[in-house]
């Protein structure tokens, strides 16, 4: 018999996973620092591996940092700034 509160916790954790892994997304979408979302990604696997839900999140974040290597690897570097 599964405890409210353990289903409770469940999904508070995984409340938490998605709003970290969103930030991480929205942080690209915004042009912020890659670090920043590569931060935000990280938290979200540290906090599935403390809920249990690090088999299915994984793959997740590993998905998204793979894209930010494809991505730092593309992009071309910044231009001077102007006089």
């Amino acid at each position: 018999m599964t405890c409210y509160g353990e289903f409770v916790k469940g999904d508070d954790a995984r409340a938490r996973v998605q709003k970290l892994l969103v930030t991480g997304d929205n942080r690209l979408k915004q042009g912020v620092d890659p670090a920043k979302a590569r931060q935000s990604y990280e938290q979200a696997l540290a906090a599935a591996c403390e809920a249990g839900l690090e088999d299915s999140v994984r793959p997740l974040v590993e998905l998204r940092l793979a894209d930010l290597e494809r991505l730092a690897r593309e992009s071309p570097p910044p231009s001077p700034p102007e006089p």
